[in-house]
């Protein structure tokens, strides 16, 4: 401990050579404290043993009790997988967050369709386990020698070097069990490193490699389409009767879902660092990560449109025998369980069951990345970075659908208290009904990332007390990311109920009130029928896209320290040239090219003022920029059954923001803080979505037909909001920290089409109002444990089959104990989702249910050994 206090003191420039391994709870919350207690500007920063002392699977585990940071467990829409994957900073989508590997870019990919599909910059976290993690630095404001691209700030992951270890041999490998309570299921896990570095400290190398496995079980209740009940759903004569129903919204495709993976995420890490002389130091290092995601997702739907229209034909449909309306719902309506004398009920179904297997999905990510650094005098040294970062994302995506005969059926909504309550007889047997009984769909989804940059900084040291340094620097990157579409096409013997597959089996869900013991079919089964059916031969060209962009920055920052003040300012700027090709007939490769530019000034500003011996003041104003997700440019995303859609706009301009910080630090006592803060961010031109209709090819129909869609246009935003932390050391092991954070976000211009200016709904993605974190330690020479409990209010988390979702609050505890056999082995035992979250969503309203999804507890125990 002696060391850090001793450490307290020093710049913030010198923070990282001075840095030492360190141990134990107590010991890397003191290393973080003075880390951001030294620094100039707005900062954040976690540790490696910080990690090492909570059930931290990924980096996003880790992130995610920092004061102002958010974290998603699922890249869009598609609800959560019980595994964090997507950093936010201050109630901004994850988009306007940076996320950098030891300075330098990183792409990643995605294994779920519609995130491949649309494109985005976050990196997936569940690619980047928390073994890599020497350090971890939140930037919430700006400067001028850090990376563009974060609107709302950067995050940036350290890797471990081999040189600054303090043993010339050391080697950590763990062996843990992980167990899913839903899928009932123990999976195997693997990590290691070896760093071995020569007597003289001047050759080092480090290898870690990962291999971890995770059975994953998701039930859920999904709501697929929202509508509002008009007499073009209506075959029966029921609107014509009863026109108190018109306009009211209704659940027209409601079902109990059963998602399942097996994920193993596989990969490691070797860095190479020369140290030749005093003067040169040379680093290579190369990553490799890859989430084999394969996985079949089941759902037994409930359809009220092909009872109330027969199948869409326009005449002879079923009325409801009752119904309920709430305000402006419909929430219940049931239909008789026999077909009316006088009806023909062949085409109609009272179950729907899609299901989907997805083999071989994946996604990766990759890096070789040379750093150099050379000390050109005492006053004058510079540092270099080239390298080239690639990342992946694929799946197959195989559909079944099956229709069951017309038994009456009824839903209840019960809002978010609970799923509601679906009744449909016979729905635990496969009763094919007489006219179109089965279906299918296939696509193989393919989006490829690459982005080759190099950089040169530079450091001069002034000889002034007062601007005592200068950084400089250039750099240059070029950018590809591209988007392969491919249709499978079924055979007409694949539709013959003959030839279905003859898994027919049943499942169970673990939610209330949810259709239960429905049938089924296995996902070998429907795989086997794919391969034997269906071919993959046509591209949907309207679908596909190819974006390149070069970018050039170059910058400069003086940093200034006097006896009281402290800080730095600067300027960066950066030219970017965007070259879009989208928009293709679907029957050919014949794109509109865009070519666009464009030129911004980032000049920040940092202020760090000691106050008194213990209390520290900050102030920063920055110009940020993000570039707008690849998907929003140039992607089309289109659901042929609800005729709905998103879709790129390639002459978007970047995101650009005018920030303010300002805060208040007080360090009463050792390994003790307590601050508060407050930003300002002025966006004036965000991305928001307006609504208007097209036409495009309905691979379902096999025609151009109209849609309603959503696409992607500039408008202006603003966050305003309040951190609050509080850390203490409470003596004789035991500690507490809290956190909470306040963000007020939202659209401010009203762009034509937007919900902003359509019905009012100004909100932001991914601004939570309310977040905050509880945690409580204790730790001796011998066990050590922590408790974690964190939560976030409601966020708009995107657009979906046109209509908006919203995630409900949601808080999760977690905990972590370990025993120290003795100085080489320790015991661990870590839990993860232990209060077993529900996961809701809802429309404009939380009248309106859109999912609820349960993933279960995950209980981690293992063995870590030191050597």
């Amino acid at each position: 401990m002696s060391a850090h206090a001793q450490q307290a003191d020093a710049k913030a420039g010198d923070a990282k050579a001075q840095e030492v391994v360190v141990t134990g709870i107590r010991a890397s919350l003191q290393q973080s404290i003075n880390q951001k207690r030294n620094s100039d500007s707005v900062v954040e920063v976690i540790t490696s043993e910080d990690v090492g002392k909570m059930p931290d699977k990924n980096v996003a585990d880790s992130l995610q009790r920092i004061p102002g940071v958010s974290v998603a467990t699922a890249g869009g829409t598609e609800g959560g997988f019980g595994e964090n994957d997507r950093v936010a900073l201050r109630g901004t989508p994850s988009a306007l967050t940076l996320t950098t590997l030891n300075g330098h870019t990183v792409s990643s990919g995605d294994w779920y369709a519609a995130n491949i599909t649309g494109g985005g910059r976050s990196v997936s976290y569940s690619l980047f386990p928390s073994e890599l993690i020497g350090r971890v630095t939140v930037h919430k404001s700006s400067q001028a020698n850090l990376v563009e691209g974060g609107a709302a700030g950067s995050v940036d992951i350290e890797t471990r070097k081999p040189l600054d270890f303090k043993e010339n041999f050391t080697g950590i490998a763990t062996v843990e069990g992980v167990n899913s309570s839903l899928a009932s299921k123990t999976d195997g896990q693997f990590s290691a490193l070896f760093n071995w570095k020569n007597a003289d400290n001047t050759l080092g190398v480090l290898v870690q490699a990962f291999d971890e496995k995770r059975s994953l079980k998701r039930d859920g209740q999904e709501f697929l389409w929202w509508d509002k009940m008009s007499a073009g759903y209506d075959g029966s004569g029921w609107t014509q009767a009863h026109p108190e129903v018109l306009g009211k919204n209704i659940s027209l495709l409601t079902g109990t879902s059963q998602f399942e993976q097996k994920r193993e995420r596989k990969g490691g890490l070797i860095d190479v660092q020369f140290k030749p002389n005093t003067e040169w130091t040379l680093d290579l290092t190369g990553f490799y990560s890859k989430l084999d995601a394969s996985n079949v997702n089941r759902n037994m739907m409930f359809p009220p449109y092909s009872i109330l229209t027969n199948n869409w034909s326009g005449v002879g449909g079923v009325a409801p025998s009752s119904w309920t309306i709430t305000g402006n719902t419909l929430t219940n309506i049931t239909f008789p369980t026999t077909c009316p004398t006088g009806k023909d009920c062949s085409a109609m179904s009272s179950s729907v069951q899609d299901i989907a297997v997805r083999p071989g999905s994946y996604s990766d990510s990759k890096f070789v990345n040379l750093d150099a650094s050379y000390k050109a005098s005492a006053s004058l040294s510079f540092e270099g970075k080239l390298g080239q970062t690639r990342g992946t994302g694929y799946t197959q995506d195989i559909g079944y659908e099956a229709w069951n005969a017309y038994s009456g059926g009824s839903i209840t909504l019960n809002g978010l208290a609970s799923p509601s309550t679906v009744i449909v007889p016979n729905s635990d047997k496969l009763t094919f009904r007489s006219v179109g009984q089965v279906g299918g769909w296939a696509s193989k989804v393919t989006a490829n990332d690459k982005e080759t940059y190099g950089q040169v900084d530079g450091l001069w040291k002034t000889g002034n007390d007062i601007l005592h340094s200068v950084n400089f620097g250039v750099r240059f990157a070029t950018h590809d990311r591209d988007l392969s579409y491919l249709n499978g096409t079924v055979a007409d013997a694949g539709t013959l109920v003959a030839n279905a597959p003859t898994g027919v089996t049943n499942f169970n869900s673990s939610l209330p009130n949810v259709l239960n013991n429905t049938w089924t079919m296995t996902g070998d089964s429907v795989t086997g029928w794919a391969n034997k059916y269906i071919t993959f031969s046509a591209h949907s060209y309207q679908s596909e896209f190819k974006i390149k962009e070069d970018v050039q920055a170059a910058y400069a920052m003086a940093n200034f320290s006097t006896d009281m003040v402290s800080g730095n300012f600067g300027v960066r700027a950066v030219s970017t040239k965007e070259h879009v090709e989208n928009g293709s007939p679907n029957d050919v490769w014949n794109p509109i090219v865009t070519d666009n530019s464009y030129t911004d000034i980032l000049p920040s500003a940092n202020f760090r003022v000691e106050l008194g011996k213990n209390l520290v003041s900050r102030f920063a104003v920055s110009r940020t920029m993000a570039r707008p997700d690849f998907g929003q440019l140039a992607s089309l995303s289109l659901l042929d059954t609800q005729m709905t859609g998103s879709g790129g706009n390639p002459n978007l301009k970047p995101i650009r923001s005018n920030n303010f910080d300002a805060s208040l630090e007080w360090y009463f006592a050792p390994k003790s803080l307590l601050s508060v803060g407050v930003f300002d961010m002025s966006m004036d031109s965000y991305v928001t979505y307006g609504s208007f209709q097209q036409t495009f090819f309905n691979n379902a129909q096999k025609k151009n037909t109209v849609y309603n869609m959503s696409a992607a246009l500039n408008t202006t935003a603003e966050v305003k909001g309040v951190e609050l932390s509080y850390i203490q050391d409470l003596g004789y092991g035991f500690g507490v920290n809290a956190n909470y954070t306040y963000a007020d976000g939202k659209e401010t211009g009203k762009a034509t089409g937007s919900a902003c200016a359509t019905s009012g709904d100004c909100s932001m993605v991914g601004t939570s109002k309310n977040s905050y974190n509880l945690g409580a330690y204790f730790e001796n020479d011998t066990f050590s444990a922590r408790l974690q409990y964190s939560y976030r209010s409601a966020f708009l988390n995107g657009l979906d089959r046109n209509s908006a979702i919203y995630q409900d609050s949601v808080g999760t505890v977690s905990a972590a104990v370990s025993y120290n056999v003795n100085k080489y082995l320790t015991l661990t035992l870590e839990g993860k989702d232990l209060n077993d979250p529900m996961l809701k969503s809802y429309a404009t309203t939380p009248d309106q249910p859109r999912a609820f999804y349960k993933n279960g507890r995950q209980i981690y125990f293992g063995i870590r050994a030191k050597i």
